[in-house]
């Protein structure tokens, strides 16, 4: 058995660090739901005066590939939703602001859309 020297014991200790800190960055701000059974749970609130719904998605269709089979809704519309590989949301309207769940994607669009109606998107 090779003799534990400096070096590969600040390499075991990184490799544990590094290891740990995975676990407690997946998904943030998830609750244990959420986390524990790999789909969302689903919404209907009333936000900012606007109703934002979201539940698992039924049938095919391009944009549900991506939100892992998970549909929101604002007032009706669908909202474009995706899920990023380490777990966070974001949604066609707020792009470049990745948030937790879904429903956090419903909000922060509503707070973007400051009263605007949301448009569906185009079926291609």
């Amino acid at each position: 058995m090779p003799e534990l020297t400096r070096r590969r014991a600040l390499t075991a200790a990184a490799a544990l660090t590094a290891a740990a800190g995975v676990r407690a960055v997946d998904a943030p701000g998830a609750s244990a739901a959420e986390h524990h059974h790999g789909s969302p749970e689903a919404f209907d609130e009333v936000y900012r005066g606007r109703r934002i719904q979201g539940r698992p998605a039924s049938g095919g269709g391009h944009h549900h590939g991506h939100g892992g089979g998970f549909a929101v809704f604002v007032d009706g519309v669908e909202l474009h939703v995706m899920q990023n590989a380490d777990g966070s949301w974001i949604s066609v309207v707020s792009h470049y602001a990745p948030v937790s769940t879904p429903r956090a994607a419903a909000r922060a669009a509503v707070d973007e859309l400051q009263g605007a109606a949301l448009l569906p998107l185009p079926a291609n």
